[in-house]
């Protein structure tokens, strides 16, 4: 049986990741990238497919646990009646060489605790059994392009493939336990000293925290959130995933499953501000270089996502072997939604350059040729019908989003050219900006309805309308987008909380339902907010903190039914929405307000005449 995703916490060297349950138990852990198919996998299958236990015998152990400060090292105490015991976890700073560690220390705090450590090894995502050999100082397994080695200072015993070890952990004893993962052609790693390590990881984070500017209400949520989005940058190319994790399903049993360790296009404007506006400058400038690298090229090749290097074949495949998350399959590693048609990309690319400029990040000669070509491009793709910013695997249709989003892409030109000194056919783009608003007003909108519907000729909402306000297509207090939060607050609201949209095989070609996805109830707050219904906004906001998992993760979504976090983990759409919305409701001036403006090209009229 699989632990509940918010069960788990993260650790990470910013090459790769883990998720340690509250159990002990470190169930994911892909190396040396996010990609990689040296890949425990625990979390979609049986235990048999891989994972690494550290605690007390006593299942009956009470636990605590926290990061140490504004780090990555976490902490979880373990109390039973004959004392209590520490395992504390961290990944070391990497090395070039690809070398990947984690650090498990195991501390006596009061008492005599007895434990046991077990380690199962499987790669390719518990398809590979590796060739295990003892050592003097514990085991090494190697199978293909995968070697492990093992540092135990506990005797271990083979049970059915499993390495077994007991102790007894006495109060002031520490005993490290360190599984470097490196590539088989070599001799073998590099192996420091596990205290000047810890020392070393600690240190660096705090440098790191020390740089955040956010000082309001919400700075330790704010932070931590921060921290994720670090955890999950690839350090050597700036590219952000949007979660480590693969399948765990938005509905438990059910099919909607799929490989998030990738880099979206969609997040990068809204992961640029989160970055910048928090005051980690250098994160948001090697994200921008990073998307520059990944859009570079033709622009009918433009990928809605790409890999954590840019790579852009990103092939979907199953893996029957695998019964997946509580039998939620089937197991995905791909994804096919890289060979889809977005328009809002265009717009997302353009916003995030824009961005780029509002924070005085230097000036890019070729960011700008990138530009104008995407919006030749643009010029005539942005009639066409596409999949829509939920990848629906439906037919093409005229999404309002993608609309919306083209006429931020010109919009955002415009701006370049007027406050920016940018060189362009300023002109043209402004006629072409006002095509788009006067389509969507006329196409979009519903009048008998009084709201925007998600795609031309609908009746249905999705709450990716939100956005029609967040990036200044027009007023949060126009009457019409009042008519289009009314009906989303009316339709998607469950449990106070909002679903994406109402899931229909019709409309996205998948069967069964979701939970509400957590970055769309964060855009809602900040709607509220400029609506200026601040104590609807902050009353919304105060909610999705307390979603949070013990030590401040949030997945993708929520089922509000059960009471449990679901989709891929830790989600960083929900992490930016979360800073996002923290800066919003602060004194100063946040992204909401600064990317609504006073943009919008036409005055708000009354419902119906559009």
């Amino acid at each position: 049986m699989s632990r509940p995703i918010e069960d788990y916490a993260l650790i990470g060297d910013t090459r790769t990741a883990a998720l340690v349950g509250k159990d002990g138990s470190i169930d994911w852990l892909c190396v040396p990238r996010f990609d990689s198919p040296a890949c425990f996998a625990a979390l979609l299958g049986d235990e048999g497919n891989g994972h690494w236990r550290i605690a007390p015998i006593d299942a009956t152990a009470t636990v605590r646990r926290h990061y140490r400060d504004a780090t990555l090292v976490l902490e979880t105490e373990f109390t039973t009646d004959a004392g209590a015991v520490a395992v504390v976890d961290f990944m070391p700073q990497p090395r070039n060489d690809g070398q990947v560690d984690v650090v498990r220390l195991v501390q006596g705090r009061r008492g005599a605790v007895d434990m046991c450590t077990e380690l199962v090894l499987r790669f390719d995502y518990g398809s590979v059994v590796p060739w295990v050999e003892r050592r003097g100082y514990g085991l090494r397994a190697v199978a293909g392009p995968d070697a492990v080695r093992f540092e135990s200072p506990v005797a271990l015993e083979n049970e059915n493939f499993r390495s077994i070890g007991r102790f007894t952990v006495r109060e002031g004893e520490t005993w490290p336990f360190r599984l470097t993962w490196f590539p088989s052609h070599r001799d073998g790693p590099v192996v420091g000293e596990w205290q000047a390590e810890l020392e070393r990881c600690e240190a660096w984070w705090h440098d790191w925290a020390e740089r955040c500017t956010y000082e309001g209400p919400y700075r330790d949520a704010v932070l931590r959130s921060l921290i994720v989005l670090k955890a999950l940058t690839y350090g050597p190319t700036g590219g952000i995933v949007a979660a480590v994790t693969t399948s765990l399903p938005e509905r438990v049993g059910g099919a909607r499953n799929w490989d998030y360790r990738y880099c979206w296009i969609r997040d990068s404007t809204l992961t640029l501000d989160a970055l910048a506006s928090s005051g980690f400058l250098a994160e948001a400038r090697a994200w921008r270089d990073w998307l520059l690298r990944a859009a570079a090229g033709k622009p009918s090749q433009l990928q809605i996502m790409y890999s954590v290097t840019g790579e852009r074949r990103l092939q979907e495949a199953e893996l029957p072997w695998l019964p997946g998350y509580e039998g939620s399959r089937p197991v995905r590693i791909g994804n096919a939604a890289h060979g889809q048609v977005q328009l809002d990309v265009y717009g997302e690319i353009m916003d995030s350059f824009h961005i780029d400029r509002v924070h005085g990040m230097p000036a890019s000669d070729a960011a700008w040729q990138l530009q104008r070509v995407l919006l030749e491009a643009l010029e005539t793709a942005w009639r066409q019908p596409d999949e829509g910013i939920w990848e629906v695997r439906g037919p093409p249709r005229h999404f309002t989003h993608s609309k919306v989003m083209a006429w931020v892409a010109f919009d955002r030109a415009v701006e370049a050219v007027e406050a920016f000194g940018r060189e362009g056919p300023v002109e043209h783009w402004r006629q072409l900006r006002a095509a788009i608003h006067d389509d969507v007003c006329a196409n979009g909108f519903d009048a008998a309805l009084n709201t925007f519907v998600q795609h031309y000729g609908s009746t249905q909402v999705d709450a990716a309308l939100l956005m029609i306000p967040l990036v200044g297509f027009l007023a949060a207090d126009d009457p019409r987008m009042v008519g289009t939060v009314d009906r989303i607050m009316q339709e998607l609201t469950a449990d106070g909380l909002l679903r994406r949209y109402a899931p229909a095989e019709s409309v996205d070609g998948l069967a069964g339902d979701e939970g509400v996805f957590l970055a769309c109830s964060f855009w809602l707050a900040d709607v509220l907010c400029l609506m200026g219904r601040l104590d609807e906004s902050r009353a919304l906001f105060h909610r999705l903190l307390a979603l949070r998992n013990d030590v401040g993760l949030l997945a993708e979504e929520y089922e509000w039914r059960s009471r449990r976090q679901l989709g891929n983990f830790p989600q960083a759409f929900s992490h930016i929405g979360l800073i996002a919305t923290a800066h919003n409701l602060g004194p100063a001036c946040g992204p909401a307000h600064r990317r609504a403006g006073s943009r919008a090209p036409v005055k708000p009229r009354p419902p119906g005449d559009s």
